[in-house]
């Protein structure tokens, strides 16, 4: 199997977040920073998948030994760099999460149920306790619960799996069309951060990382039809539980209009 033929089998569930209605949705600030404070989540683990990978992929112990897959190593800290700690817009180093809840703040979305997730994510020491106990939406929860667990299972290609397509160019360019629209609506609001993020990540997604992952998931894989296989259910479930995430997001936003 390649690549092609898993961006094949997933089209359909691709298609149905690039289409999602919960987009005509958010046509007001308010509605902005309802979807910001869920998807953070989303923003959060994909570091833990990309800590994961680097943890697996190359050595981060000592005594230091090479790993097997010198092209894996690469790619995988090619990665973590622009991630981990990225030129922000104005200038200091970053990773893309830090940016992120910088700009939420800069757009008034909440992230004191963040902190406080995260707060007991570190007093627990055990994240799926710490998911169990949040107040996060159930479909929150799921989407956290499969990353980790997933992770916890250890198997570098199905980490990799769930990392490349279930979070592979998920959010179409026009949301950031969206977004500039606001900024031009809604000018006391400031979103240049907001922006900026999401240009960025597009950028690296289609410049590098993406086909950095996609080679990734090859070298990964090569012959071995289980993993292939692996890598199609796993991305699949992903896929299903980011539609899931989207559904909570849309549902959150209907019920604050209806209050409204």
């Amino acid at each position: 199997m390649t690549t092609d033929q898993i961006k094949t089998k997933i089209d359909l569930q691709k298609q149905q977040l690039l289409t999602h209605s919960l987009y005509e949705k958010v046509k007001t600030i308010d509605d902005l920073q309802q979807f910001l404070e869920c998807h953070v989540y989303a923003v959060w683990d994909f570091m833990s998948l990309l800590k994961a990978l680097q943890s697996k992929l190359t050595c981060t112990t000592t005594p230091w030994f090479a790993t097997v897959n010198p092209e894996t190593r690469y790619l995988i800290n090619e990665i973590v760099l622009a991630e981990e700690s990225d030129l922000s817009i104005d200038g200091k180093r970053l990773s893309h999460f830090e940016m992120y809840v910088d700009a939420m703040k800069d757009c008034g979305a909440k992230t004191a149920e963040l902190e406080t997730f995260l707060q007991n994510v570190i007093d627990t020491k055990n994240v799926f306790i710490a998911i169990k106990q949040s107040n996060l939406h159930a479909n929150i929860k799921e989407f956290l619960d499969f990353t980790f667990r997933v992770i916890e299972e250890g198997k570098a290609h199905k980490i990799a799996a769930c990392f490349t397509f279930g979070r592979e160019d998920l959010i179409p360019n026009m949301f950031t069309e969206i977004l500039k629209s606001f900024q031009q609506n809604f000018p006391e609001t400031d979103l240049s951060k907001l922006i900026y993020y999401f240009e960025r990540h597009i950028e690296l997604d289609a410049d590098e990382h993406g086909p950095m992952a996609m080679r990734m998931i090859s070298e990964l894989c090569e012959n071995d039809a289980q993993k292939w296989r692996d890598v199609e259910e796993v991305s699949i479930i992903a896929l299903e539980k980011r539609i899931g995430l989207w559904d909570a997001i849309e549902e959150k936003i209907e019920k604050t209009v209806e209050i409204v």
